[in-house]
């Protein structure tokens, strides 16, 4: 198995990237993934330099030599990163490797490819074990992993959703390669993060114009609460919420048990008021 210095990755999108810019031109169209990636408006055109203006690269541009995407694929990335980097609670490791899973979309050769992008399941267990501890949700609708935002009430440790690398790929919408081919095959199939991609290039990272969010240093009360909770294991958490929603049933029962007494004391109160500034009239004598 080979393992990467942290501070390799650091550099990998370039490695990424010019693994293919510089054999050429991808001889593809852009499809579009499905999935929970947003549709590319270059369907059924080659990859091409990224449009400047309103459209540029928010993320991933390293890539925008050559790309399918818009800023329609990138700001849910960076959406993405910021989230890792606030309430994930994620190390600047994880943030490098999950800014580089998210970017796998703008890959030319991954957006020419029908179906989601195929990742190398090495690659796949390198950001589970640096984002092992980082905290995750499931979306209700979506069914997807994601990091946990300011909203999110059930997160969890990656290694608390999944237990490897391809899982983790995979729940978070991937698909993932295994390394099932043997070194007497021709070609090694193409998968995103894979070790000639990662040997092509090196040390031109500094120059990509990155803009991945930083890891705050504050968080705040609220999120130092979001982190207490998120240290409960899943049934810790659940029976929490159960208690939490049962409490403010009772807590709401109360309020109307409350307001419901104080409006039958203000009633006999003004009954009282009314019978002394009214004394009823004495019987006349027949």
């Amino acid at each position: 198995m080979i393992l990467f210095h942290r501070s390799t990755w650091t550099i990998i999108y370039m490695r990424l990237i010019y693994w293919w810019i510089w054999q050429g031109k991808s001889a593809g169209v852009c499809i579009s993934p499905g999935g929970r990636f947003p549709a590319f408006k270059s369907e059924g055109k080659p990859p091409r330099k990224a449009a400047k203006g309103l459209r540029d690269l928010t993320l991933c541009r390293v890539f925008r030599e050559n790309t399918c995407c818009d800023v329609a694929q990138t700001r849910p990335a960076f959406a993405s990163m910021r989230r890792l980097a606030s309430a994930g609670e994620a190390s600047q490791e994880c943030l490098d490797l999950w800014e580089v899973l998210e970017c796998s979309i703008c890959h030319p050769l991954v957006g020419t490819k029908p179906g989601p992008p195929i990742m190398c399941a090495s690659f796949c267990d390198t950001v589970f074990r640096a984002c092992s501890d980082a905290y995750f949700s499931i979306d209700g609708k979506t069914q997807v992993l994601s990091p946990c935002g300011l909203n999110d009430v059930m997160c969890g440790r990656a290694s608390e959703w999944v237990s490897n690398g391809t899982e983790l790929c995979q729940l978070a919408g991937f698909s993932v390669q295994s390394a099932s081919f043997s070194n007497h095959d021709a070609e090694e199939p193409f998968c995103y993060g894979n070790k000639a991609s990662l040997e092509a290039v090196d040390g031109l990272w500094k120059g990509s114009g990155r803009r991945s969010p930083q890891k705050p240093t504050s968080l705040g009360m609220r999120q130092d609460f979001l982190r207490w909770v998120r240290r409960m294991t899943i049934n810790e958490r659940l029976s929490w919420a159960v208690g939490l929603i049962s409490g403010l049933f009772l807590l709401m029962r109360r309020r109307r048990l409350i307001h419901r007494q104080r409006q039958a004391a203000v009633q006999r109160t003004a009954r009282m008021l009314r019978s002394r500034n009214h004394p009823a009239s004495p019987n006349k004598p027949t």
